[in-house]
């Protein structure tokens, strides 16, 4: 192939949909006159910024190497025409970019997509209406598009959801609206995220100021936090999950990604009808690729500019769109292993046959105590051995006092917050339950999906229950791995449950996923609480939510872990 030495930036690129919309894109293409494979971004989120048009890819680097790539501002984004609706515009308008884009006089015809969470999401709709130019995609840090973009068991995440609606979509949405008047909402928007910690903290949400202030952003709102533009983007759908679509995808995601669990899922579907999928996971944030994340360092290679020291993200791109769009059979992305994990404690990378491990072997470790209001750490234990007949141990959930966030998959303002951090204060409060291994002799790996099987009962009509998974270093330090909530009304379903009446109840909570090697000396730590806000909305107790009402009223939580009640996280133990 001819060596790429110059490219050409087309601006504001124009390509009108099959309702006579314009939508505006950027390219980037060799200045050498040929006919090139197309790699195509949708984002809602301004192309002509660096930190969303490049952000973790180099589209030049991408020309370079013999692409035309498009990035594209979505149906009522920045320069594009039409209104907005996340989500619901996204399939239609995917398949007709993705055929005009085919079309193009320097295109070959064949066509990849690119880009991460929302314009990961561009990708999955699209592909879910199956434009025939569609080859291959990379979708990374995304959802799945059968569940709530930020919400976990049917419990709202709160600070996620607020803060995109109000630093991501409110500033060009309410410019296009309201014109010359925008000068002042501006401020008043940029004085709301300077302190929107406090906000965060304002009930009923649904009547949420930094919003309701500005009348063009509450219909707006009021839909995307009842989850209506995804149902309405499905809504004519025949299919039930992405197992229908026969088409190469490369998943990338983060062990402290908000998205993780719906990443993991899309792979393991889509794998069902395509077993040309790759996986890669690094110890990574939402967007957030630096060796560093939140307290912890690890090394220089966990870096997305240094995979393993030997690959980039973007290199990982271009191995992959030459196999699927140029037919590159000597490209790495044809002999590879499937999956490329990150183990954290060794800290390394690993390459993997499959997700999940099909040598793991699910172990569960047992909840001990002889009763308490954690008042003491250590009488809480966390071993093979199944419960004899133990007292419950007890806390009181006061909702106008949640356990505060600190860390883990979190989308907060900025990024603030993401990652591990040391939990040893959280652990002294008194609605927080603590189990704990004896120190390790030897090396234990966790890698997989983890799961916390709970008996709990509650004096509330409704409740939460949390539970974290914890690394804990010989110096006492606690680190969070991952984490999970459930909450009662949702208990088996998505099907509203009757309300409680102080009952015993078996509750699954789904901590999604990790890799750690819990080194000796270490152990393994089990948190039990009510309450992670402001990443969850807090449940007032009532049987009603925070979007709804301001009255709440405290629980008393019991934990059960006896022969009848034997309340354990299970762990998929790697052997040695």
């Amino acid at each position: 192939m001819t060596e790429i030495k110059q490219i050409l930036i087309d601006r504001e690129v124009p390509c009108t949909v099959r309702d006579g919309v314009t939508l505006y894109a950027n390219v980037y293409r060799p200045s050498e006159a040929g006919k090139y494979p197309i790699l195509l971004s949708r984002l809602p989120y301004n192309k002509n910024l660096p930190d969303f048009s490049h952000r973790y890819i180099d589209p030049i680097k991408l020309a370079m190497e013999g692409y035309a790539v498009i990035i594209q501002d979505v149906r009522g984004r920045f320069a594009s025409e039409g209104e907005f609706e996340p989500f619901a515009q996204e399939g239609k308008d995917g398949f007709d970019t993705v055929e005009w884009a085919a079309r193009l006089p320097y295109s070959n015809g064949k066509v990849g997509m690119f880009g991460l969470s929302y314009y990961a999401f561009t990708q999955l709709y699209a592909m879910m209406e199956r434009p025939p130019s569609l080859k291959a995609i990379f979708p990374a840090m995304t959802g799945n598009i059968f569940k709530e973009a930020f919400g976990k068991n049917g419990v709202m995440e709160l600070a996620a959801a607020e803060t995109w609606v109000l630093d991501s979509i409110a500033p060009d949405y309410l410019k296009r609206k309201q014109g010359s008047e925008y000068a002042e909402t501006i401020k008043e928007i940029k004085s709301d995220l300077n302190k929107i910690e406090q906000w965060h903290t304002y009930t009923p949400f649904k009547e949420w100021p930094p919003v309701m202030k500005h009348p063009e952003l509450r219909e707006i709102y009021s839909t995307y936090i009842k989850q209506e533009f995804n149902k309405k983007a499905l809504s004519n759908a025949s299919y039930k999950d992405l197992g229908v679509i026969d088409l190469p995808a490369y998943h990338l995601a983060g062990w402290y990604d908000n998205f993780l669990g719906q990443t993991l899922l899309n792979y393991e579907q889509m794998s069902e009808s395509n077993t040309n999928q790759k996986l890669i996971i690094g110890p990574w944030g939402h967007g957030m690729f630096h060796s560093e994340l939140g307290e912890r360092s690890f090394g220089i290679d966990s870096a997305g500019t240094s995979i393993d020291g030997k690959d980039d993200i973007t290199s990982l791109h271009i191995q992959w769109f030459n196999h699927w769009l140029k037919e590159d059979k000597e490209s790495p992305a044809n002999s590879e292993d499937p999956v490329k994990i990150f183990v954290m404690g060794t800290n390394e990378w690993r390459s993997e046959k499959e997700w999940p491990l099909k040598r793991t072997e699910n172990t569960p470790y047992y909840f001990h105590s002889d009763g308490r209001s954690n008042i003491d750490l250590s009488s809480g234990s966390l071993t093979t051995v199944p419960p004899e007949d133990e007292r419950h141990d007890q806390y009181t959930h006061d909702p106008e006092n949640p356990v505060p966030t600190n860390g883990g998959g979190v989308l907060f303002y900025n990024g603030r917050g993401a990652g591990p951090y040391d939990q040893k204060e959280i652990e002294k409060r008194d609605d927080v339950l603590v189990y704990t291994t004896e120190p390790l002799v030897m090396p234990l790996e966790v890698t997989g999906w983890i799961k916390v099987v709970l008996w709990a009962s509650t004096d509330a009509k409704d409740t939460d229950f949390t539970a974290k998974l914890v690394d804990v270093f010989p110096d006492g330090r606690a680190y969070n791995l991952t984490d999970g909530i459930i909450r009662a009304k949702y208990r088996y379903d998505k099907e509203v449950q009757p309300g409680l009446t102080g009952e015993v109840v078996k509750y699954e909570i789904d901590l999604w996923a990790t890799s750690n090697v819990f080194l000796p000396g270490h152990s393994i730590r089990i948190e039990i609480a009510s309450s992670d806000f402001p990443r969850y909305d807090v449940n007032p107790n009532t049987g009603k939510t925070t979007a709804d009402t301001v009255d709440m009223v405290k629980a008393t939580q019991k934990i059960y872990h006896q022969r009848e009640y034997p309340s354990h996280v299970l762990l998929p133990i790697v052997p040695n």
